[in-house]
């Protein structure tokens, strides 16, 4: 089934103000809804599956920075916060 995404048809829209938040837990499971981006708590490596279906990981990625990636899955990372 697929992830529900609040955000379907408007692709273009990233930079949009979010219209909720929820803390994720990385794991094999599919987020809740498609995140429309990602706050990263703690500097490390960031591994998503994005909404097309690409696992892809982003490096090194530094505390406190927002990863504009429209994902439905999170496998690695701490303290992360997805827009949806």
């Amino acid at each position: 089934m697929p992830v529900p995404d609040k955000f379907q048809g408007d692709d273009g829209v990233l930079g949009a103000p979010a219209l909720d938040a929820f803390a994720v837990t990385p794991s094999a499971s599919d987020l809740p809804t498609t995140a429309q981006g990602l706050y990263v708590g703690t500097t490390g490596d960031v591994t998503v599956t994005t909404k097309n279906g690409t696992s892809v990981t982003f490096k090194n990625v530094p505390a406190g920075s927002i990863l504009p990636v429209r994902c439905v899955k999170v496998t690695a990372g701490s303290d992360i916060v997805a827009f949806s």
